[in-house]
């Protein structure tokens, strides 16, 4: 089996080169990095929750996952500053093609009613985010273990100059888009 890179180099490169005419090869759009954002908002009652976020994290990413913490005190909220808020893991080279790869061929498909995601979620930019309802889609999360379903965000960031190109680019790698 080919992997993601290998694939991008030999089928994606010159079929981005074909429709926008780049003259150098530094100016084809890549992914850089991707990053997976866990919010957990009941935190603030539950602070054991985080660890197991990030434990679950960590198995979906390949990778460590990093606590993130309170920046400002919101009273509303009960929130105090330092507190564990929710947990983020930022994938690159092998880990993020790997990531990617998991992500559109494995657990995507095994969402329930999947028709495809929204390409609304581009920043202008060429990067795009978008969310996962249910952390129990991928095959490394065993439902019997976990205590309650979680979603998290994932940010795709690519160099593309524009939407259009990321949008190209992502497609060409499979990211099934709606019609």
């Amino acid at each position: 089996m080919v992997s993601l890179k290998e694939y991008y180099e030999k089928e994606c490169v010159p079929m981005l080169i074909k429709e926008f005419g780049y003259k150098n090869m530094m100016q084809v759009p890549k992914i850089e990095k991707i990053v997976l954002n866990m919010g957990l908002g009941e935190a603030v009652q539950n602070p054991k929750i985080v660890e197991g976020a990030a434990n679950e994290l960590t198995l979906i990413a390949g990778q460590k996952a990093v606590v993130t913490k309170a920046k400002k005190s919101i009273a509303g909220f009960k929130l105090r500053e330092g507190m564990s808020i929710g947990c983020k893991v930022t994938l690159r080279k092998e880990k993020m093609y790997d990531f990617y790869s998991k992500l559109v061929h494995i657990a995507l498909p095994r969402v329930r009613d999947f028709r495809g995601i929204k390409p609304t979620g581009f920043d202008g930019r060429g990067n795009f985010s978008f969310g996962v309802k249910e952390h129990i889609i991928f095959p490394e999360i065993d439902y019997d273990k976990i205590d309650k379903i979680k979603g998290f965000n994932v940010t795709i960031t690519t160099n593309a100059k524009t939407d259009e190109e990321g949008r190209f680019l992502l497609r060409a790698l499979g990211m099934p888009f709606r019609k």
